[in-house]
């Protein structure tokens, strides 16, 4: 059987699914239909492999077939079909139909390439990554810094990459780091930023990229900041600031009364600070999200109500921590003191509790202080005259 009949009955038997125009209705009356036999046409088959090939369609045109379904025998076919897709673009009318459509099969055209060629082939020091491509450097004498953590790398025992290009894009700086970034590393997420509260009192928010966003996400609730180390001038200016200082310091005071205190360890009164455990263990350590909250006056007005509520069962509803007051020795007048008031002052020595008018006007010293001192001297013993 000829070549060209044995053809003629393969792709009336087998259409080329990516040519459709030569789709014929097939019929009874064919004669070379109802001769053709699947057994004995594949059997024909086996003495010509390379007829084959061309008899499955691979020989077509690669922008006849739909990008999806796009198979290239090879990197060379695929440059040759890359080249052709750039001239038929040249040649199409501009912003047509056909030539959008064919800068799309140009753009997934260069994908493939780019996933068959092995970039260790010809440059075994360049990594792909997110578009990007990273050469690796020798050693230098010279200095370089990571660009993701700003440390110093060391260049005799460690191993830096350096970006030539990517997809050309904006540079966007992260205010927190000051660094830029590509858009795939910045998606112009917005954060305050800490040094801009601390120093300036300012909490505008900000672009940060995602690796300073979900930082600073993972440290906003953590008391971390020392204000008092790293600017102490900032509660000469922020009145609010000054208060809150002032209700920690008086709920530290508190602290011993509750913990000695039977009834306030069953009411757990301590727990109503648990989403701020550090105010009941320091008053110089603050969180990002306290000084938000300071900003706004949602701290200030819970942390009053709390204050009220600890005085309230100290000084009204228990009696044994009533028992626990002082009482001025130096005037030895007025109400049951605690240290914790607005008008006393505590000695700073024995923790004494006295009116502020009457320690700061006694130029003597603390007469608990005084006693405690006469306790420690050692008793000379009387000598007998005989």
């Amino acid at each position: 059987m000829e070549y060209d009949e044995r053809l003629a009955r393969f792709r009336r038997g087998h259409l080329n699914p990516f040519n459709k125009a030569e789709e014929e209705p097939r019929g009874d009356k064919d004669p070379l239909h109802n001769e053709m036999k699947p057994d004995s046409f594949q059997s024909e088959l086996r003495f010509h492999p390379t007829d084959r090939v061309m008899d499955l369609g691979l020989a077509e045109d690669h922008f006849s077939r739909p990008v999806g379904s796009f198979i290239a025998s090879d990197i060379e076919h695929l440059k040759q079909a890359i080249e052709d897709c750039k001239r038929l673009i040249l040649e199409l009318p501009e912003h047509s139909e056909k030539q959008k459509d064919t800068v799309v099969k140009l753009i997934h055209l260069r994908l493939k390439l780019q996933e068959l060629k092995d970039p260790d082939e010809d440059e075994p020091n360049m990594r792909v990554l997110l578009e990007h491509r990273f050469y690796k450097e020798k050693s230098k004498s010279v200095k370089q810094t990571c660009d993701k953590c700003s440390a110093i790398i060391w260049g005799l025992i460690q191993t830096w990459y350096t970006c030539t290009g990517g997809i050309p894009n904006e540079a966007r700086q992260c205010d927190y780091t000051g660094q830029y970034y590509c858009s795939n590393c910045h998606w112009n997420d917005m954060a305050v930023i800490p040094a801009r509260v601390i120093h300036n009192w300012e909490f505008e928010s900000r672009k940060v990229c995602r690796s300073s966003m979900r930082y600073l996400s993972l440290m906003m609730s953590r008391p971390v900041l020392k204000l008092k180390e790293i600017n102490p001038l900032l509660f000469n200016f922020v009145e609010e600031l000054v208060e809150i200082r002032k209700l920690r310091q008086d709920i530290l005071l508190m602290k011993p009364y509750f913990i000695t205190c039977k009834e306030a360890m069953e009411a757990r009164l301590l727990l109503q600070l648990q989403e701020r455990q550090h105010f009941v263990e320091n008053d110089e350590m603050y969180s990002l999200q306290d000084l938000i909250d300071i900003s706004n006056g949602r701290l200030s007005a819970s942390l009053t109500e709390i204050h009220t509520t600890f005085a309230k069962h100290i000084k009204l509803d228990c009696e044994r921590c009533q028992a626990k007051g002082f009482v001025c020795e130096l005037c030895k007048e007025g109400d049951v003191l605690f240290p914790f008031d607005s008008h006393t002052t505590v000695c700073h020595n024995c923790s004494a509790v006295f009116h502020r008018d009457c320690y700061y006007d006694n130029s003597t010293t603390c007469p608990k202080c005084a006693r405690m001192s006469e306790r420690k001297q050692p008793v000379v013993p009387l000598v007998s005259r005989e």
